[in-house]
């Protein structure tokens, strides 16, 4: 996929909003890019697919899309709290069983 740099905004606090027109179907992608890097890219120039459009790395690309950081599996939070559940309940159980023993103990000595 192949776009072409359509227009070039410097926002008023720092950054860009760089409007890039897609060369096939000429549907228009906004990317905003924040204070700090230094453009690579000018108006009017054809850019190719997951082309660098800063300086840095990290920060803007044409077709990168955002998404969500997954920091866990929620299969795997849902896992540590049912067994973190459990861990209470055999706890409690342990205790109610003790007191249990305990009351058996007790009445055995009278006798």
């Amino acid at each position: 996929a192949t776009g072409i740099v359509s227009k070039i905004i410097q926002k008023e606090k720092g950054g860009y909003k760089i409007t890039i027109t897609d060369a096939l179907d000429g549907h228009q992608v906004v990317d905003i890019i924040p204070p700090g890097p230094e453009l690579l890219v000018s108006e009017g120039e054809s850019i190719k697919l997951d082309q660098p459009l800063t300086i840095n790395p990290n920060v803007g690309g044409f077709s990168q899309g955002d998404a969500e950081i997954v920091l866990q599996y929620p299969l795997r939070v849902q896992g540590l709290l049912f067994f973190l559940a459990s861990i209470v309940f055999a706890q409690i159980f342990l205790v109610l069983k003790k007191k249990q023993f305990e009351k058996v103990q007790v009445s055995e000595m009278n006798f």
